[in-house]
This record gives structure tokens, C-alpha cells and sequence, in this order.
């Protein structure tokens, strides 16, 4: 269900977006079009209204597309230089897991400034606008993620290409923490 939800969010992504990664147009439309059929098949299995795809938002920027797949418990109120606490996994845009908190069987957490360097800009950004026990389905923006460098070895092999859109599911556990 986590894939279908990540692959209904990309083939929303704007064409211009898509067609400027660095793979070729051939393999852009393939991937939307599994991805559309995908969608089509969940909707033509007449879906549970639960499964139904989640409403997309944008943040206050317009920057950052992303779904709420759990409400808050409380209202957003972090700032720039808050600390909090979050549980996180990060997509390529083909629904590869690339990085995250936790694995099967630990659960961690990764505690950050807000505004600081810990993460990347759009992870900041999409956190800062979040309520504590929120669970957001974001896509980050090349700009706003490893933009044109990528994650790449001396070798030149890379773990996140440049100019990569991301995809995050991330857990707001705790805001406002006390700095140690």
C-alpha cells in the first residue's frame, strides 16, 4: 500500500520536474505509466473508502508536496532553532528505501535543530509545519534535497543521482525538546 501511495504521489509531480532527472524520457513514461495503472487498478478492485488516496497539500511555500496519513495530536508549533525528535524513511522516486530510523526490529529516532544542518533543508521545512504524532508522505524538490551535486562517491557512483526528487515518510514524535 506504501508503494502504490509513493508511486500515486510521483505521477502527480509536475511533468517539468520529472523530465529534468536524469534518465530518459522512455523510462519516465514506463514509470508513470505503472504508475497510473497502478492507480487504476486500485480504483477499478473498488477500494475500501480508507484506501482511498490521501488529499496532496503543499507547504506554505508551495515548495513541498506531501499527504497527511496521520493527523496531529497537537497543533504545529515549532520554530527555527527548536529541537525535535522524528522517526523517518527516505524514497528514491522509484520507491527504493535509501535511509531511515529504523529497521526491522529497532526503533530509533533522529533528533535535529530545526533551521540547522542536521537534515536536509526540505525535511526541515516539511517538519517545521507539522504537529506532534502527525505523519506526513512528503516530495521533496531537488533544491530542497541534494539538488545538483547528489549523494555521490570519489568512485562517481551515486546513492541519490543529482537533480533527484525525493520521497519521505516522516513521524513527528516530539517538538520543543530541551537542548542537553
Amino acid at each position: 500500500m506504501m508503494l502504490k501511495s509513493i508511486l500515486y504521489m510521483l505521477a502527480l509531480c509536475d511533468l517539468t520536474t520529472a523530465l529534468t532527472s536524469s534518465s530518459s524520457r522512455r523510462a519516465f513514461f514506463s514509470q508513470t505509466a505503472a504508475a497510473v495503472g497502478g492507480v487504476v487498478t486500485a480504483v477499478a478492485s473498488n477500494a475500501a473508502p480508507s484506501l482511498a488516496a490521501p488529499q496532496i497539500l503543499t507547504t506554505s511555500d508551495g515548495k513541498i508536496k506531501y499527504a497527511t496519513l496521520q493527523p496531529a495530536k497537537e497543533r504545529p508549533s515549532s520554530q527555527s532553532g527548536d529541537i525535535v525528535a522524528i522517526e523517518y524513511t527516505g524514497y528514491l522516486s522509484n520507491g527504493q528505501i535509501f535511509d531511515g530510523t529504523h529497521a526491522e526490529g529497532k526503533k530509533n529516532v533522529l533528533m535535529f535543530q530545526l533551521g540547522g544542518n542536521g537534515v536536509i533543508p526540505g525535511v526541515s521545512e516539511m517538519v517545521g509545519e507539522m504537529g506532534v504524532g502527525q505523519k506526513v508522505q512528503a516530495i521533496i524538490p531537488p533544491e530542497l534535497a541534494f539538488g545538483d551535486k547528489g549523494l555521490c562517491l570519489e568512485s562517481g557512483d551515486c546513492l541519490i543521482k543529482p537533480g533527484a526528487t525525493l520521497v519521505y515518510d516522516i513521524f513527528l514524535k516530539r517538538a520543543g525538546i530541551p537542548p542537553p
